[in-house]
């Protein structure tokens, strides 16, 4: 009997509980009314009518009275034959008539007037034969308080209705959905410690970015204990800026912020302060640091705080906007103004921190700007731990690999590669995901879905082929090409095929002979087709644009021509005007013959490396044709060593590297060694 009284209790706590709310009543009485006035005839209504109809009506002898009202208005009583006659006839105007009371109404002009014509048609109907007696009262109606009331009645239910709806949208908290008596609200959301609803983030949930957490540490550590900062006259950072590429964490960050703090956290994006009533942006702004003001100490985080920290006075001519800048000054005042926020700590997040008006940026305000920038191979490898641990693995597989075949992807960017693999391997029914599906999930991110069944001729697939390996044996034979990965000619996006290179990452100083050999690697495929067909096709457009693009930067740029000298037209503040250039006509040409020399060098150095090894060329073109793909080891089988490991052999000759020793976790990802830091900085990440 125990189990079933369970079973019954628990069917009972699904049951859903229908509440009735006022709208719904209202709706219904609203729909009962127009129901009522669309579909429902009504009584009979009297006709009206004139009196000539009236008149002849008189003479037929179907007029039994008429009754004046208020001297003005005559109405006509027929009697009950003439009632029954009309009502019957489909084709008369008065089939419509009541069968009480007045049957038809008209105006009169005068009561004498219409007395003596009354007298007159009656004497008429005599003389015809017809006994028509007709006579006619007069009364005076005045309007009742329930004719008032049924008049007013109509306009009672619309202001009732108005106000119904003006208390419902004004009912409610500040800021909510739809409060249009609190648009001026902020609407921030607000991170407790000890609200368990939501699932918090620390910092063990972000890997690499250690700088980054250091930083931002050190302003919870002084919210936590502020003391120990306060007796040697330290003051706490007003503000601090979060700085990077989209992608990179910065908000993630934020959200680690909220989770390890003990204090509250109010989170609001820069959208939110923007909207198209005037005043409501800096409205907001104040209830945003009053709200903060009550819970300090607190942190306050703006994410993309570009929306409204855009420099002032910029394109005036093209934008008539001023609401924005007046939010933004509303935002200065309160970050760094006459009034003290004392314990309100800002953070904001921004990948535009160029456009950001300097009033903004300067201490007192943002007193740290902490750059959150794309990850390097340790700290990819970091990231990588962190997103398959939820994921079923295969158990060779190699973080450190996965962090080498993807060099410039951000934390959202890696986060996408797992997923993405996951999603592989289940399509492919496998019980867990494996190296293969981790390249195929790259593959797919970096260039496009497969295009296997996209129609293309033998002719076309090798001279595609023929225009891979080009590329590829340029980049194998320069020492300072990227080292070369794999060389396909599957199909993905717009490509018809692809040579995949991995960054050396070690290499922080960029001279002209590394990007010149660059430049020749990237023309190796137009080349190829060239010196093998003797024709110049249309694929190698995206190599062109990409060569051209780095010749340009080279130049006007980097300063790496001789001729225009050491000078650079690159203009980081982003405040030059786009419609002039900072050069003259006469630099520009100068500018234009050294790009185009640049490219012919290159051109001519790609062109002798092509020549020299076209037989090894059409072998590797023979190779893809076969595998469609081929990697580093089939290369070197037809190309030899590298360039790039011959010279890093060189060099580690010339200079010794002390060995390192890697170990492994259970999962078999890296365990790094922990790096060197600080002592005050180790015993504040300890304390966190």
């Amino acid at each position: 009997m125990t189990p079933n009284k369970n079973k019954n209790n628990k069917n009972k706590g699904n049951i859903k509980v229908i509440r009735i709310n006022g709208m719904w009543i209202w709706g219904a009485i609203i729909a009962i009314i127009i129901g009522y006035s669309f579909f429902s005839n009504g009584p009979s209504q009297p006709v009206a009518g004139d009196w000539n109809t009236v008149e002849k009506m008189i003479r037929d002898g179907e007029v039994e009275r008429i009754e004046v009202l208020n001297k003005n208005t005559a109405k006509v009583y027929l009697t009950e034959d003439a009632i029954a006659k009309y009502r019957a006839d489909e084709n008369s105007r008065f089939k419509g008539i009541p069968e009480h009371g007045e049957q038809l109404y008209f105006t009169i002009g005068s009561v004498e007037i219409l007395d003596r014509d009354v007298k007159q048609a009656v004497e008429d109907a005599a003389l015809e034969g017809v006994q028509s007696p007709v006579s006619i009262k007069y009364q005076n109606e005045n309007h009742s308080w329930s004719d008032i009331a049924l008049n007013l009645l109509p306009w009672l239910f619309l202001i009732g209705v108005w106000f119904f709806f003006i208390r419902s949208m004004t009912r409610g908290g500040a800021g909510g959905a739809g409060n249009i008596m609190n648009v001026g609200k902020a609407r921030a959301q607000v991170f407790d410690k000890d609200d368990q609803t939501k699932k918090r983030v620390t910092f063990k949930d972000v890997a690499g970015l250690e700088e980054a957490k250091v930083e931002i540490m050190e302003i919870v550590d002084f919210l936590r204990k502020a003391d120990k900062y306060r007796e040697l006259g330290a003051k706490i950072p007003k503000g601090a800026l979060l700085v990077g590429p989209p992608g990179t964490g910065k908000t993630l960050l934020a959200k680690a912020v909220a989770g390890e703090a003990n204090v509250p956290f109010l989170s609001i994006s820069g959208s939110d302060f923007v909207e198209m009533f005037v005043g409501v942006g800096a409205s907001r702004v104040r209830d945003l640091f009053e709200q903060a003001k009550e819970k300090a100490p607190c942190i306050v985080f703006i994410d993309e705080i570009d929306a409204i920290g855009r420099a002032r006075g910029k394109n005036a001519g093209f934008s008539g906007n001023d609401e924005r800048e007046n939010t933004l000054n509303q935002l200065l005042t309160e970050m760094d103004g006459f009034q003290t926020n004392a314990g309100v700590i800002v953070l904001a997040a921004t990948n535009r921190v160029d456009i950001l008006d300097k009033a903004l940026m300067r201490a007192g305000r943002f007193d740290r700007q902490i750059d959150v920038g794309l990850p390097d191979v340790k700290e990819r490898e970091a990231i990588f731990n962190v997103h398959l641990r939820s994921i079923k693995l295969e158990d060779n597989i190699d973080r450190t690999f996965l962090a080498k075949q993807t060099p410039g992807f951000s934390g959202a960017d890696i986060a996408n590669v797992c997923n993405e693999a996951a999603l592989i391997a289940a399509r492919n029914n496998k019980k867990s995901v494996t190296r293969e599906d981790f390249i195929a999930a790259i593959d797919r991110i970096v260039g496009g879905l497969e295009k296997r069944n996209k129609t293309m001729s033998q002719a076309e697939r090798r001279a595609t082929a023929i225009h891979e390996a080009g590329h590829a044996t340029v980049m194998w034979l320069s020492p300072e090409c990227d080292p070369v990965l794999k060389v396909t000619i599957i199909p993905r996006g717009k490509s018809l095929g692809a040579t995949w290179s991995v960054p050396d990452e070690e290499r922080v100083h960029v001279t002209d002979a590394t990007l010149s050999e660059q430049l020749a690697g990237m023309l190796g495929g137009r080349i190829a087709e060239e010196v093998n067909y003797g024709t110049l096709g249309a694929g190698a457009l995206s190599d062109l644009e990409r060569a051209t693009k780095m010749t340009y930067a080279m130049v006007a740029y980097y300063g790496m021509s001789k001729k225009i000298g050491p000078m650079s037209f690159y203009d980081s503040t982003g405040s030059r005007d786009t419609f002039t250039k900072p050069y003259s006509e006469h630099t520009a040409i100068e500018i234009d013959n050294e790009v185009r020399r640049i490219l012919e060098e290159a051109y001519a150095r790609a062109k002798e490396i092509i020549e020299k090894n076209n037989d090894k060329i059409n072998e590797m073109a023979d190779l893809l044709l076969e595998k469609e793909t081929i990697y580093a080891e089939d290369i070197e089988a037809i190309l030899g060593e590298s360039a790039q490991s011959l010279k890093n052999k060189s060099q580690s000759n010339e200079q010794p590297i002390a060995e390192s020793t890697t170990d492994k976790d259970n999962n078999g990802a890296t365990i790094e060694p922990e790096p060197a830091i600080s002592p005050a900085t180790k015993d504040l990440v300890n304390n966190l």
